[in-house]
């Protein structure tokens, strides 16, 4: 599998990767989370033309997981990441995670970072093994604070969040 730059044209498999991928949350009780929209097709294009968004395509070329990231405060952060359950436990976002690690080394970024939730085991368990590390309210970056209030008023503080840094 090859990740590259998301296509415009593909921006609907995005959403449908993104619905897929959260239906496990249902089993764990997060209803809320699996039924939640995915990004808008205005919002993934934006990624898209600022080069931040980029797929994991199979062999026929078709996308089955994705990363969106922007800067944040220094860092590169994933905004989503979103595996299809089909093409799950294969090291596809640790592959798209590297990618972005390597791009963001390039462009001078110091770390990634992201948030997620705390309790979910391919969450912040996933992130902990590939290297990140949960950070103390008094270490979060005024863009970081922004974005848990933005999750929070979303309602996603419904469970455990918490935000991750991995250095480059």
């Amino acid at each position: 599998m090859q990740i590259r730059p998301a296509a415009r044209a593909e921006l609907r498999l995005l959403q449908d990767i993104e619905r897929a991928a959260g239906e496990p949350f249902r089993s764990l009780g997060m209803a809320a989370v699996a039924d939640d929209e995915p990004l808008p097709l205005d919002l993934l294009e934006r990624y898209r033309r600022a080069g931040h968004a980029w797929v994991t395509a199979d062999t026929d070329d078709r996308p089955v997981a994705y990363l969106l990231s922007e800067p944040v405060d220094g860092a590169a952060h994933i905004e989503q990441l979103s595996v299809h359950p089909a093409a799950a436990r294969r090291g596809l976002g640790r592959g798209l995670i590297d990618h972005l690690a390597a791009v963001a080394a390039a462009d001078g970024l110091a770390a990634l970072t992201l948030t997620t939730f705390a309790d979910v085991p391919w969450n912040a368990p996933y992130y902990a093994r590939l290297g990140f590390r949960a950070l103390g309210d008094d270490e979060l970056t005024d863009g970081l604070r922004e974005i848990r209030l933005a999750e929070a008023q979303h309602g996603l503080d419904r469970w455990p969040r918490v935000c991750m840094r991995r250095p480059l």
